[in-house]
């Protein structure tokens, strides 16, 4: 299992990076992504310190620990340029806090995340087919989440997937220990959604690839 949106108490999270992959561990996941709630404000602190905490975690534990970071509530203007920033400064990979159908995001970031060339947008929310598609040519997935109130927008962003050929990632944005959810609870939420077993999969198997996509950048700039 791998998930690629969690957070730490240097955002909104409960927990320290180590007890948060700690528990990942112990729930089943291989691979777990941290990412901290981000704005122009804050990312020269978090993105060196989430990186040095992953890099060690990762060789002193059997699970890889990436850092990104969640650029959040960001006006659309600032998405591309902040994005640009997050990876010089080396981060493993970008996600944008999409339109939400539960907080007052400004309409147009889902489209200037997708812009951008974030890894993904999270919970993008109802997204319109014209975003989707464009997610779909630039290579951006679009998040189906297990996380309480954002998930309800989940079967909106499943069926303008299909429609489009978006591709989907799986993700939990956990903030607390319980929001860990094992792979047979996240698959029953997919499944809520309308995703099919193989479709879930395919959400798992995407996820897994943009991993892969980051390890390659980082051996190559090594």
């Amino acid at each position: 299992m791998i998930d690629l949106h969690t957070h730490t108490f240097f955002s909104d999270g409960e927990l320290g990076l180590a007890e948060l992959v700690r528990r990942a561990q112990v729930a089943g996941y291989d691979t777990i992504g941290v990412a901290d709630h981000a704005d122009g404000s804050n990312l020269e602190f978090l993105v060196p310190r989430l990186r040095a905490g992953a890099r060690e975690l990762s060789a002193a534990m059997t699970i890889r620990v990436l850092a990104g970071v969640e650029l959040t509530h960001v006006p659309p203007v600032l998405v591309a340029p902040l994005v640009a920033r997050a990876r010089a400064l080396g981060a493993d990979f970008v996600a944008v806090h999409g339109e939400t159908i539960t907080e007052p995001v400004m309409t147009g970031t889902n489209r200037a995340a997708i812009e951008a060339g974030a890894d993904y947008v999270a919970h993008p929310g109802l997204i319109s087919r014209e975003d989707a598609a464009a997610a779909a040519a630039r290579g951006v997935a679009l998040e189906v989440t297990t996380r309480r109130g954002h998930a309800n927008a989940n079967g909106h962003v499943v069926q303008v997937a299909r429609a489009t050929g978006a591709r989907l990632i799986i993700n939990n944005d956990a903030h607390a220990p319980g929001d860990l959810v094992g792979k047979a609870a996240a698959a029953r939420i997919a499944a809520g959604a309308g995703l099919s077993a193989e479709e879930f999969q395919q959400c798992i198997d995407t996820a897994y690839a943009l991993v892969e996509r980051v390890l390659a950048a980082a051996r190559h700039v090594a």
